[in-house]
């Protein structure tokens, strides 16, 4: 589905079909689709995109955990398996992270280990804007924040991929 339908299409889907095309641009998140379906119509890409916005903004503190905690790993166990959704699997592609050096490899096994320890969730970042470098210095960075701080950051990172993967689907007019 790569950038194909118009806003007005959108707006004229049936709510399976919108369950369906929007399921997972919120990872493994389909509750979103199935809320931001009652908001229709959309003007444009952006109001889209803000409903979606909404939505995170407005679950609970435990929602937004259960949301972060969907997320896989990067370069983690469903990466080097091949079970990561194929939205993930491109995203991580393109940050470079099926390409690592035992050493980068290593280094981010061990970020995620500790950051997940002590977040309780995996560490979350829009791998579009990033790269593996970038990645490394942010697991290293961000494990100094607090858990309110990583939560808020984390779910400002899901909107990034969420904006993203919409535009895969969206026609930006």
């Amino acid at each position: 589905m790569e950038n194909v339908i118009s806003i007005s299409e959108v707006n004229s889907m049936k709510d399976e079909r919108f369950e369906w095309v929007f399921g997972n641009v919120i990872e493994l998140c389909s509750e979103a689709a199935g809320h931001v379906k009652n908001m229709r119509p959309f003007k444009n890409v952006t109001d889209l995109c803000a409903a979606f916005y909404k939505y995170l903004d407005d679950v609970t503190f435990e929602e937004k955990i259960k949301i972060l905690k969907c997320h896989p790993d990067l370069a983690g166990r469903l990466a080097v398996q091949g079970e990561l959704t194929p939205e993930s699997a491109c995203e991580q592609r393109s940050a470079g992270l099926n390409d690592l050096t035992p050493e980068q490899k290593s280094i981010i096994d061990s970020r995620n280990r500790s950051y997940k320890e002590k977040f309780g969730f995996p560490f979350i970042i829009c791998a579009r804007e990033n790269k593996v470098q970038s990645i490394i210095e942010g697991l290293k960075t961000r494990y100094s924040n607090t858990q309110e701080e990583e939560i808020n950051t984390g779910i400002n990172e899901v909107k990034k991929i969420c904006k993203f993967r919409i535009l895969d689907i969206v026609k930006n007019e």
